[in-house]
């Protein structure tokens, strides 16, 4: 029986719905398309953000180096590259509808400013008992590691969770460990998947 619900967030709860804005930056800057993501999140620096060996701002002060840009136009380009996001209100409204009847979690991976997202997504911090970031654990998903510590914390066994993500192998990650698991899509009916799962309000 399912007893904790573990979200991800960049993907799941937060979506890039809008990819004109990056799409602008990248002909801006004479980049190729997705590059702006590949460069934030993908590349080497990114991911040593990601994994905690750097932290968010060193990695600003990269891509400011590496793009060239002056304080001004970095400023720009982060609130440009993260202008098609957008929190999903109507899954955050469910899955506060599941709140009382399951032990609800994050695992992301994320910089160490993930505690600076989960104020913007949850303000009262009331909503997720436990939140795992990759930069403060030091193991990125898929790693079994980052989803054993997360059951340990929540003590329960892998079969009593289920994860939700929108990279494939992050959702076999957890199935390799014994967790259920749902690959989380655009037009996805999530509650109907959780409740093929026995997950009901």
């Amino acid at each position: 029986m399912i007893q904790a619900v573990i979200f991800d967030i960049g993907g799941v709860l937060i979506r890039t719905d809008d990819v004109t804005p990056r799409q602008q930056l990248e002909q801006q800057l004479g980049l190729k398309p997705g590059e702006a993501e590949y460069i934030v999140f993908n590349s080497p620096v990114g991911r040593q953000a990601q994994m905690g060996e750097i932290s968010t701002a060193h990695l600003w002060r990269w891509v400011q180096k590496e793009l060239k840009l002056s304080d001004l136009a970095l400023a720009e380009f982060q609130r440009e590259f993260f202008a098609g996001d957008h929190l999903d209100h109507e899954l955050m409204a469910y899955i506060r509808q599941l709140k009382p009847h399951y032990q609800l979690a994050i695992i992301s991976n994320a910089k160490d400013d993930l505690n600076v997202t989960m104020q913007e997504i949850d303000p009262a911090g009331d909503l997720f008992e436990l939140v795992v970031g990759s930069a403060y654990e030091r193991v990125m998903k898929p790693n079994a590691a980052i989803f054993h510590r997360t059951l340990e914390r929540l003590q329960r066994q892998p079969q009593e969770a289920v994860f939700i993500d929108d990279f494939l192998h992050n959702v076999e990650g957890a199935r390799a460990v014994g967790m259920n698991a749902i690959h989380f899509q655009p037009g996805l009916d999530l509650p109907a998947a959780l409740a093929e799962l026995g997950v009901e309000i």
